[in-house]
Order: C-alpha cells, then sequence, then structure tokens
C-alpha cells in the first residue's frame, strides 16, 4: 500500500485552525507574517497568496484588498487592478512552474463552491497535462506533490528577481 503524506492537513482537521475572522483581511494586514500567510505580493489595491488548500502545486490567489464579496462593491480601478495581479500572478506561475494551462476563477456565494464567502478572491490554478490521476477518479484524493512554504519560497524568490516586472 501507498502512503499520502500531508503533515499540514492535521491541523486543519484536528480542529487547531479556529475561525478568528476574515483570513484575507488578516493577510492584508500583517506585512510582517507574509510568509506564515502565504503572501507573495501586495499592489495599493490587492493581494497575491497561495492557496493553504490548494488544487494543484502553486494554486494561487488574488484577493480583494477591501473585505466585500460583491463585485459591484468595488471601483473600475480597484476591479483593473485586480486583473492585474491575476495577469501577474499567471506569469510568476509560467516561469516558475511551467504548468500545460490555468483554470482562473470566482466562486460567488456558497452555492458556487466559495469557502470563504465574505470577500471576494480569484483563484488562479496552473494545470498540467495528466496532472488528474487514478486517485482523483477513483478515490476523490488529490495528490500534491510540493509542500506549500517550499512553493512560496520559490515564487518569492522569482518575485525578488525580478522586480523590474512589477504589476
Amino acid at each position: 500500500m501507498q502512503r499520502i503524506w500531508a503533515p499540514w492537513r492535521m491541523a486543519y482537521l484536528s480542529g487547531a485552525i479556529h475561525d478568528d475572522g476574515c483570513v484575507f483581511c488578516q493577510a492584508k494586514d500583517a506585512h510582517h507574517e507574509d510568509r506564515e500567510r502565504l503572501v507573495l505580493t501586495r499592489t495599493d489595491h490587492s493581494l497575491i497568496m497561495l492557496n493553504r488548500y490548494p488544487y494543484t502545486c502553486g494554486h494561487l490567489m488574488v484577493v480583494a484588498g477591501r473585505h466585500s464579496a460583491e463585485l459591484d462593491d468595488f471601483s473600475d480601478v480597484e476591479q483593473l487592478d485586480l486583473m492585474r495581479c491575476i495577469r501577474h500572478a499567471r506569469a510568476l506561475l509560467r516561469e516558475v512552474s511551467r504548468p500545460d494551462g490555468f483554470n482562473i476563477g470566482i466562486n460567488l456565494g456558497k452555492a458556487a463552491g466559495a469557502a470563504i464567502e465574505g470577500h471576494l478572491h480569484i483563484h488562479v490554478v496552473p494545470r498540467w497535462n495528466g496532472d488528474t490521476s487514478f486517485m482523483s477518479a477513483s478515490a476523490d484524493v488529490r495528490v500534491i506533490p510540493d509542500g506549500l512554504l517550499e512553493s512560496y519560497d520559490r515564487l518569492r524568490l522569482a518575485l525578488e528577481k525580478n522586480k523590474s516586472t512589477q504589476i
């Protein structure tokens, strides 16, 4: 029997992670905790961060700077900033991970699959040909072959190296 190790999930499964408010607002305001909160970069109106419970390696989220889940609540400037961050996140993943494609999307409301309903965020998910295997089809299990902090460090290093390609 093969084993899949995912030790970072234990805190979630054991209930050690408590809901102390909006994780996106906390991440936005905790500049000194970027690595712990998986924040890669910020703009005036958005931030780019790794998803703590990824669908694939390098699953990023572009998060609105203001706490609202309604698209209509955001100004044209804020919406443009979100789109620029999506473009930047995709370029970063292309450079570091070299995926074959991307899923980019917004889940608005619980019925649409939003796990965090109150704060607008956009998923940027790198995809590779063959990244779904028998595990996904037969056991509804995703195998993520890289650690979150290892992914974070690689992406952050690429951001630092390419300061000239800012958002």
